[in-house]
């Protein structure tokens, strides 16, 4: 079975992707092929540097994709506002793609961003807007879950959260399923199932009946399931927004946050809409996520390659200031072909 590729979208910054089984970071050089079918991508808000980029890697994925057309759509995950514009910039530019693409909106509530910026997208209604076959879910927040449910397939559940920043952000929690429990052999034995074609029908959730008319569950010969990995991804943002980010994010596995400025520079990145290193890792100690990575810096920063020693400007000083607060807990630096790999849990 083909397992689905997803994106955790900043596309003036590192593309994050979550397969089955590592979280990768995809980089577009030129040249690069995705050989990969993508399948879904999220969008954490609506500044341009951060999704600007999307009809062109929509429209590379179409060219690398040959001239087949295909019925499988991409489904495109976003605040209010972005189906318009998407749809706007593909009629402008008189694209085609070879296949067809959704776009779901997320509905931000009014306490996401200051008052002024807020801006109404949700009632678009213009005689040239998107046709309505094919326009996608519009989002609403589940008050009582304090969170948008965005999927919920065989392998994976993907949920977005509120965040504040200058205009409504989102985080997205990326969470597996449980897998099945290994198979106890010496139950099998005992039961005697015969080894064979059996043996992967129960693994699979499914009953068989033995030559003698016994019927063999899979909860009788299954050990416990296999809790599932969880990754987190928070966009632009200086908080989350009531409580529904702290539960998501509840014991991550890898928990991705921006740290934008240093932490002396806490005021003037609250200011605008942005966290410190001491920011995202109290959020990761709240959530006690197992391993925190920390993206998004300023410019300012020199990267690890270009401080000199004894430099206090560069993204290591981050890295410290972000493992004070987690007691030198280890903090990761997100740079470009970074691939980290999440292990299976037992």
């Amino acid at each position: 079975m083909q397992h689905p590729q997803y994106i955790l979208v900043s596309l003036s910054n590192p593309i994050w992707t979550y397969g089955p089984w590592k979280l990768f970071q995809l980089v577009l050089p030129p040249g690069v092929v995705i050989f990969w079918r993508i399948t879904k991508i999220f969008i954490t808000h609506l500044h341009g540097d951060h999704f600007f980029g999307l009809p062109g890697l929509l429209c590379t994925i179409s060219l690398q994709s040959g001239s087949t057309v295909t019925k499988q759509p991409i489904e495109i995950y976003g605040p209010a506002g972005l189906r318009d514009f998407i749809w706007r910039t593909m009629e402008l530019s008189h694209t085609e793609l070879v296949f067809p693409y959704v776009v779901h909106e997320l509905v931000p509530t009014a306490d996401q961003c200051p008052t002024e910026e807020l801006k109404d997208f949700v009632h678009v209604n213009r005689a040239d807007s998107p046709p309505k076959d094919g326009q996608g879910r519009t989002i609403l927040l589940d008050s009582e879950e304090n969170s948008y449910l965005l999927v919920d397939d065989e392998q994976f559940v993907v949920k977005a959260f509120r965040l504040f920043h200058r205009i409504p952000s989102f985080g997205f929690s990326v969470m597996e399923k449980k897998r099945p429990g290994k198979l106890n052999a010496q139950k099998l034995k005992d039961l005697g199932v015969p080894p064979g074609p059996a043996y992967g029908k129960l693994k699979n959730g499914i009953s068989v009946v033995l030559e003698n008319g016994v019927t063999i569950s899979p909860q009788d010969v299954l050990k416990k399931p296999i809790v599932g990995r969880k990754i987190c991804i928070l966009g632009d943002c200086s908080g989350v927004v009531g409580d529904g980010g702290v539960k998501l994010c509840f014991e991550a596995d890898l928990l991705i946050h921006e740290a934008t400025l240093d932490d002396a520079q806490m005021d003037k990145a609250k200011e605008h809409g942005h966290s410190t290193p001491q920011m995202a890792a109290a959020f990761a100690k709240l959530c006690q996520a197992k391993r925190l990575v920390l993206t998004h810096f300023s410019q300012r920063y020199k990267p690890v390659a270009l401080a000199r020693e004894g430099e206090t400007d560069g993204i290591v000083e981050l890295k410290k200031q972000a493992e004070s607060v987690l007691d030198l807990q280890e903090v990761t630096l997100a740079e470009d072909f970074m691939v980290i790999g999440i292990p299976i849990k037992k």
